[in-house]
């Protein structure tokens, strides 16, 4: 079965990552828009949709946050609502269309999404992989790059 979806635990991620928005607390919305940003460019080098999910009850978010698009989804739990729940009801919903990976450092989280059939990644095993996938990237980008300024030098 293909990989679907990707269901990230946005907090969990964040806290795991304190590359991004170094000096900033991580429920600030300027970590939250560097690990979006992140997550964007991920999805665009992977291809594979993205949901990030925070908690969100109680929390002031900025009006101008990134908007949810056709790659990458933005949620926020509700009053009564954890991510975590967001993230075990998604995961067994996306079941039928497919492979499911949720990221998060959650061991329970992860133990119920495997029993529901689910793949699971910790929060730095995920950081690897995106590192690893922007990395292989960005080559590639430098590589069609050099490709084309040496094409239209020669002519």
């Amino acid at each position: 079965m293909a990989l679907v979806r990707i269901l990230v635990d946005g907090y969990s991620l964040l806290h795991a990552w304190p590359e991004l928005a170094p000096g900033k607390s991580r429920h600030s919305p300027a970590a939250r828009d560097e690990l979006i940003q992140a997550l964007i460019r991920y999805q665009d080098a992977c291809g594979t949709p993205v949901t990030v999910i925070f908690d969100g009850a109680g929390s002031k978010r900025a009006v101008a946050e990134p908007a949810s698009t056709d790659a990458i989804e933005i949620l926020y739990s509700h009053a009564g609502q954890t991510a975590d729940q967001m993230i075990e009801r998604a995961a067994h919903l996306f079941q039928a269309y497919g492979e499911v990976l949720v990221v998060t450092n959650d061991f329970a989280e992860r133990d119920i999404v495997s029993g529901v059939g689910g793949m699971t990644s910790n929060c730095d095993n995920f950081i690897q992989t995106i590192r690893s996938a922007l990395n292989e990237s960005d080559g590639a980008v430098r590589l069609h790059n050099e490709k084309e300024r040496a094409r239209f030098r020669a002519r």
